[in-house]
């Protein structure tokens, strides 16, 4: 098993956040992993991406050209990764942000209002853990109890941001359900 996922966005979005989440627990779940951040030239608000592979074999390169998986948190990030993603994989649209379907009918899509679902449970920044927890949620790839972990861990000094954050990725997870294979 091997699974490239790129997450994409404006910059100060989080996805380097989620994508090092996605990474730590794929390694707490004894797989390996690579972790590799991308950031365009502008300071905050300029594009930016990670790469994570998770792979029960090692990993022979970070550099993916064609992710099976894609969570596209704006449309320039949608426009740039649903071209080259491999058939079959999962895309995960922030519906908020992105206001066009879809134009591959060979992926499994994820619609979730992501920067909606976050000011719902109280802060507009969660909205990469709405993503993180759509992209769980369909494609199934580790378990939940492994990102929720991660998650607790990285906000153990905040306690209630981490309440906050494990509520945003649980919504994620809500709305993916039948929306993919579903989450382990």
């Amino acid at each position: 098993m091997q699974v490239e996922v790129v997450m994409a966005g404006f910059g100060g979005q989080g996805l380097m956040l989620i994508g090092k989440l996605l990474a730590e627990a794929g390694m707490e779940a004894g797989l390996e992993v690579s972790w590799l951040p991308s950031y365009g030239p502008e300071m905050r608000g300029g594009t930016a991406n990670c790469t994570v592979v998770i792979s029960d074999r090692p990993v022979g390169s970070p550099i993916v050209k064609n992710p099976r998986d894609v969570v596209a948190m704006n449309l320039p990030s949608l426009d740039k990764f649903e071209p080259v993603m491999k058939a079959g994989g999962f895309l995960v649209i922030n519906s908020a942000l992105i206001n066009r379907e879809a134009s591959r009918s060979d992926v499994h899509v994820c619609r979730v209002p992501a920067n909606e679902i976050a000011l719902q449970c109280g802060n507009a920044r969660a909205a990469n853990m709405v993503a993180l927890g759509a992209y769980i949620g369909c494609a199934g790839i580790l378990p939940i109890q492994r990102i929720e972990h991660a998650i607790q861990e990285t906000f153990e000094k905040k306690p209630e941001l981490a309440k906050l954050n494990l509520q945003a990725f649980a919504r994620g997870l809500e709305l993916a359900q039948g929306q993919g294979k579903g989450a382990q």
